[in-house]
């Protein structure tokens, strides 16, 4: 390999599993590493023979795509950085990572094990080519591995041996394939919105995205996150004729999109609006519109809820003039562990006991606000 800039081609081995045992193995030792490396580099030189040319590197690590689709890549640039550091003509030209003690040798080489259940395994590899040789290569492998990219053999029946699982497919792709195939995946479940805004920040971070959920709220990608509606005003803005349940609907919605940005490493916040202070916490959002008036009745805690769906909002109010419900602030739990700390968090900003008095129902006002009764709660 001659002197130029080493540049970084990624690819995946794509593995369907069948049926397998919990705690099924996540990584490979070193020596089970290299071994799979080297089938792996006669598998590529047979698909696209100019690979001879490049160096390639392997991660003996099983992960989810929401894993490797994160903003900036880490695992795979943290593989391109560790093969990087391997003097050039070392081990022929065939370099692999795996665990010594039980470990991996940079923390985003380690598979988290709550994405260790999907019945589609990744195992990253990277390319590294002179410069010249990248751009065909490169194109080469767009090409070639996602028409005839099967995994030979020997590497299979070596993964089914090692892994001890059932192998229903194993083939490379590119990390376009890959980017192709997840949004796919996404548009299937009409998730296509957040596609959007995920592959903005995956591709083009320094742009910016807008769009909408298919029950119509607004998202935007903009340095680094996702900016979301507050569901209390898109409730308020809505014309639907069923008010609370396209409230609870929207926040479904918000759940799911929660869960999939948390999964891929990408922040989600809650848009400001009308001077609300709004904030993101550990599995919740909160937006505080006022400030306990001490002319009222002490604030109060009360939980709506859905059917299916729990407790969707949290709202602080008073009673005020008149006996109307008077509303300090509205919490979203995007999951059910968090509803605990949201409520603590509300309790101790208007100096509360952490009482929550649930609804049964999604509480509206006379304007079809999400409110609070105006009636004394017990």
């Amino acid at each position: 390999m001659d002197s130029s800039p080493l540049l970084a081609l990624p690819v995946v081995l794509a593995l369907e599993l069948g049926a397998a045992e919990p705690g099924q193995r996540r990584t490979l030792s070193r020596d089970e590493a290299a071994e799979l490396a080297a089938h792996v580099a006669r598998d590529l030189q047979a698909l696209v023979p100019a690979a001879t040319e490049a160096r390639l590197a392997l991660a003996g690590a099983l992960f989810d795509s929401v894993e490797l689709l994160r903003p900036g890549f880490p695992v795979w640039a943290t593989l391109d950085e560790l093969a990087r550091r391997v003097p050039r003509g070392h081990l022929e030209n065939v370099v692999a990572f795996g665990t010594h003690e039980g470990r991996m040798p940079a923390q985003p080489l380690e598979p988290d094990p709550a994405y260790a259940d999907g019945p589609m395994r990744l195992l990253p590899i990277t390319l590294l080519a002179p410069e010249p040789l990248a751009g065909t290569l490169g194109e080469q492998l767009e090409l070639d591995l996602v028409g005839r990219g099967e995994a030979g053999q020997r590497t299979a029946d070596w993964l089914i041996r090692t892994l001890g699982v059932p192998l229903e497919h194993a083939r490379y792709l590119s990390r376009n394939d890959l980017l192709a195939l997840t949004c796919v995946q996404y548009e299937h479940v009409n998730l296509a919105p957040l596609w959007s805004v995920l592959e903005t920040a995956l591709l083009t971070p320094y742009r910016e995205e807008a769009t909408l959920s298919a029950r119509g709220l607004p998202l935007r990608y903009a340095g680094g996150m996702v900016q979301v509606q507050s569901p209390a005003q898109w409730l308020a803005e809505s014309h639907d004729s069923d008010r609370a349940h396209a409230f609870a609907g929207i926040v479904f919605e918000l759940r799911q999109y929660a869960a999939l940005l948390d999964a891929h490493a990408l922040p989600l916040r809650l848009a400001p609006a009308d001077g609300a202070d709004a904030q993101a916490r550990d599995g919740y959002l909160l937006e505080i519109v006022g400030t306990a008036d001490p002319a009222y009745q002490a604030p109060v805690l009360v939980a709506h809820e859905a059917p299916g769906l729990g407790v969707v909002a949290v709202t602080a109010a008073q009673r005020g003039e008149g006996g109307r419900a008077r509303v300090l602030a509205h919490g979203y739990p995007l999951q059910s562990r968090a509803l605990g700390a949201l409520v603590s968090t509300l309790a101790e900003r208007f100096g509360i006991a952490p009482d929550l008095h649930a609804l049964g129902r999604i509480q509206l006002d006379a304007d079809g606000h999400l409110g609070a009764p105006d009636t004394p709660l017990h």
